[in-house]
């Protein structure tokens, strides 16, 4: 596999395909590093050379995108600072709902996982007329 950023990347799949593995760049941003960097988008990541890996490397370096690792810890860093501050989208994130105005009442099972079922506990001496 091809190695791009720290990150292997498939070898069978064409270069602007296997681009956006890399966490940070999704599928219109390699169109514009490929067109960037003059390589052919059509090629498969395997057939390409070290040379033109290193081209695309310097071409997402020279545009001073954030990926991977740095961009993970930014966008931790922003939740723990609405959860720091106690707003309400904070809240929202420290108890599993959804953030951006979504409705619970039904739905948001992404956020809130599973259904648990909530039953009724019955009094066993109830029907033998005890209580």
């Amino acid at each position: 596999m091809a190695r791009l950023l720290g990150i292997d990347i498939p070898n069978d799949k064409k270069i602007e395909y296997s681009l956006p593995y890399v966490y940070g760049i999704g599928l219109p941003l390699s169109r514009k590093i490929l067109a960037a960097s003059n390589i052919d988008p059509h090629i498969r990541a395997g057939e390409l050379t070290d040379d033109q890996l290193g081209i695309i490397a310097q071409t997402i370096a020279g545009m001073k995108l954030v990926t991977e690792g740095d961009l993970r810890r930014e966008l931790q860093q922003h939740m723990k600072r609405l959860l720091g501050i106690n707003c309400y989208r904070g809240q929202r994130h420290r108890r599993g709902l959804p953030v951006r105005g979504q409705r619970t009442h039904t739905n948001a099972r992404t956020r809130k996982g599973s259904r648990k079922t909530v039953g009724v506990v019955h009094n066993p001496n109830a029907k033998k007329g005890k209580v």
